[in-house]
């Protein structure tokens, strides 16, 4: 079994494939800082709540861009599941082309979502993933990326808000009855939900505007991207697994290769 790790900077989200089936999907919180042993140990724990055997785990490949935790995490693998992980980083097999005007910086994360995308749907596609940071990149019919915009994520942007207005509250995240607020708590989920809105479609439209590839497909993935795409014609697939899916191919593609 192969066990694919996606590293953001709020979450680990780990994912567990035979073949080219997903088993079971799960998280852990990205900020508590963890010793190998404590990673290797929750790692094993959460896989057999799971249902699954650890002990079955013959191949990890990570993506990360949280550089400060990857030597605990892993050394955590190498320990406790015996095996040296793949990381995704310049000089990996991907399959498309980074053409961006520093390859080197372009997070691993966007790498990732770019080849699940291009693979799995075809180009050109414009990938949205609404995590941390929401991040809209687009994929050439050759299977060039090149080109990417990075925004606020919609849960960032929230936490600016009550955390800078002192009589604002935290609230839950979810679109309201209706953009007609009438009280504080409903008006924020309207500002930030409608306002991602609009902010989605309109990024789209000129990706799609100055590229040239007005039929360019749109794939959205992350976070509270099911939220926004059932409520725009502007994403045309929802895909929750999307980065795990990127990983997994990733990972075929450079077992084939024997690297």
């Amino acid at each position: 079994m192969l066990l694919a790790i996606d590293v953001g900077n709020t979450n680990i989200t780990l994912g567990i494939f035979r073949g080219e089936k997903m088993v079971c999907k799960f998280r852990m919180t990205t900020k508590q800082p963890r010793t190998s042993d404590e990673y290797g140990i929750t790692l094993r724990e959460l896989i057999r709540n799971q249902g699954e055997d650890p002990a079955e785990i013959d191949a990890v490949i990570i993506a990360s861009v949280v550089p400060d935790i990857m030597h605990s995490f892993g050394s955590a693998i190498i320990k406790y599941f015996g095996h040296k992980p793949i990381v995704v980083s310049a000089g990996i097999k991907t399959g498309i082309r980074v053409a961006t005007e520093n390859p080197r910086q372009t997070g691993p994360d966007r790498i990732v979502d770019a080849v699940a995308a291009y693979y799995l749907y075809g180009g050109p596609v414009i990938v949205v993933d609404f995590g941390t940071a929401t991040t809209y990149d687009l994929v050439e019919p050759d299977g060039t990326f090149g080109v990417g915009v990075t925004a606020p994520g919609i849960r960032t942007s929230a936490r600016a808000l009550w955390g800078g207005a002192a009589m604002l509250p935290e609230i839950e995240i979810k679109k309201p009855a209706s953009i007609l607020a009438k009280e504080t708590v409903s008006s924020m989920q309207a500002g930030l939900v409608y306002g991602y809105i609009g902010q989605t479609e309109y990024i789209i439209s000129k990706l799609k505007e100055e590229s040239g590839y007005t039929d360019a497909k749109v794939v959205a993935t992350g976070g509270l991207g099911n939220i926004l795409a059932n409520e725009t014609d502007s994403i045309d697939i929802y895909d929750p697994i999307l980065t795990l899916e990127g990983l997994r191919i990733i990972y075929e593609k450079n077992r084939r290769l024997g690297t």
